[in-house]
């Protein structure tokens, strides 16, 4: 059965071996080569992991299926200029073989309450071009499009 849980940090090693598919996963992508080397969570993964699990401003959640911790979701708060608090969703990850069966749907139902009790404006999230399934994960949640980040690659040092 999926379900999803407030992370711990016994639960550490796990979703640092989940970022790291999930960077692995998404530098192939369009555009994921410079996703990794600016938006992606940052080495030490372990470290930053820890921090936003004692951290009041930061919601760490694993999804499970039969107890079995096979996705993750870190999400932020940040203020707007006006002040009003804004969730952010850093990383959100399944397992492709753990895809489907309602374990990303049970990450975002413990986190669109959260952005809800905090009295957020909205919640945003990041999905690279191209990656239909999960435009439509996060549009079926009721998050749209408010944005496009539009880029030219020279080439530059590497």
């Amino acid at each position: 059965m999926e379900a999803a849980r407030l992370a711990t940090l016994e639960d550490v090693k796990r979703i640092t071996e989940l970022a790291r598919q999930a960077i692995d996963e998404l530098r192939t992508q369009r555009g994921g080569r410079l996703w990794a080397s600016r938006e992606a969570r940052a080495e030490p993964l372990d470290t930053s992991l820890i921090a936003a699990i004692g951290d009041a401003v930061h919601r760490v959640i694993v999804g499970t299926v039969d107890d079995a911790v096979v996705g993750y979701a870190v999400a932020h708060l940040e203020h707007l200029r006006d002040e009003r608090p804004l969730a952010v969703i850093d990383d959100l990850y399944v397992e492709p073989d753990a895809r489907g069966v309602g374990v990303g749907e049970a990450l975002m139902d413990l986190l669109v309450p959260w952005a809800e009790e905090h009295r957020c404006a909205g919640i945003d999230a990041f999905t690279l071009p191209g990656n239909r399934a999960t435009k439509n994960f996060f549009e079926a949640h009721g998050l749209t499009a408010r944005a496009i980040l539009v880029h030219r690659d020279l080439g530059g040092a590497g």
